[in-house]
């Protein structure tokens, strides 16, 4: 979350009304991400977030959108868009595509204990069977594509050791991608970024998901190997913690067992969640966008990780 496109508090005020969700009382610019323009805004009935996008055009949104109106509606924990009084829950503010959705209860757990990851593996799997019957389709914009078109523009800023880690990648992926047990893969929607900052527990509970902007239709290993990277690895050193990592598996496997050929690229599909999120951070590293709001995330982070996990999977016969 940034603010790239400033609101005013009044233009704010009269936008809301359309929703009939009380007056504004209360704005303030969120400060995680950097994807769009977020605000929490408080009124006199409640708490939502306001985002506006900033890369997202309108003909991509309804996927986003009513997939949490769709997960909403089973029970999944995750922020219910407002519709207006029409029943339209996308709309243009400050010449962008803009929508509001409701504020979750609690906070991130940024260092979090097998319990927690257990609790994210059980919700992940809840709600990739939740979404197996959504009707919308929409690639993974942050996928195999995007890396062969992204990986060429950073070569030239990168030096020569973390070039060849690039290239060895997307090569290694791009032969996975072609495997039968990759194309054998459970697929669906996925959340595609459920980092730490991206749930939320209340009283020890986890409270839901939320941030579902770069969701698309992937496999659900992709998104088991994010949550793995992320919640089940030391932030020092991009190490994996096998407790944590336990937990989580087998917490998602009591809702939705994983399959022979899931069990077989999982490490396969830790490395491409881990080049995905270098790629995508340096890119913002290189190429920052103008922001009045706006935290970086250092890219270092994942190319250890990357190279942690090449290395866990060196004496591995992936094929």
């Amino acid at each position: 979350m940034a603010v790239f496109t400033e609101v005013p508090f009044e233009e704010a005020a009269a936008f809301l009304r359309r929703f009939e969700l009380g007056e504004l009382r209360a704005m303030a610019a969120c400060h995680g991400g950097i994807e769009n323009t977020n605000y929490f805004v408080d009124t006199d009935r409640g708490q939502y977030v306001l985002t506006l996008f900033e890369r997202l055009v309108s003909e991509q949104l309804p996927f986003y959108l009513h997939l949490m109106q769709h997960l909403a509606n089973r029970g999944v924990p995750v922020p219910r868009p407002a519709p207006d009084a029409e029943g339209h829950i996308l709309h243009r503010l400050k010449d962008r595509p803009a929508a509001v959705v409701g504020r979750l209860r609690g906070r991130s757990e940024l260092a979090p204990s097998a319990q927690h990851c257990s609790a994210v593996g059980a919700m992940l799997a809840r709600m990739h069977v939740a979404g197996s019957d959504y009707a919308l389709h929409q690639p993974n914009l942050r996928g195999l594509p995007w890396w062969k078109e992204t990986v060429p523009v950073l070569l030239p800023y990168v030096g020569k050791d973390q070039r060849t880690l690039l290239l060895d990648e997307l090569a290694f992926q791009t032969r996975i991608a072609a495997s039968p047990d990759y194309t054998a893969l459970p697929c669906g929607p996925v959340h595609a970024d459920l980092f730490r900052d991206n749930v939320m527990f209340e009283g020890g509970s986890l409270s839901g998901f939320l941030d579902f902007y770069f969701a698309g239709c992937d496999t659900f290993l992709f998104d088991i190997g994010v949550c793995l990277n992320d919640w089940c690895v030391d932030l020092d050193s991009g190490s994996a913690d096998a407790v944590r990592g336990a937990a989580f598996l087998t917490a998602y496997e009591s809702v939705r067992p994983l399959m022979a050929e899931e069990r077989r690229l999982l490490p396969a599909l830790q490395r491409s969640a881990a080049l995905r999120f270098w790629v995508s951070r340096l890119l913002d590293y290189h190429m920052p966008r103008d922001a009045a709001v706006l935290k970086l995330h250092d890219p270092s982070h994942f190319e250890s990780v990357l190279r942690r996990r090449v290395s866990d999977a060196a004496d591995e016969d992936i094929f």
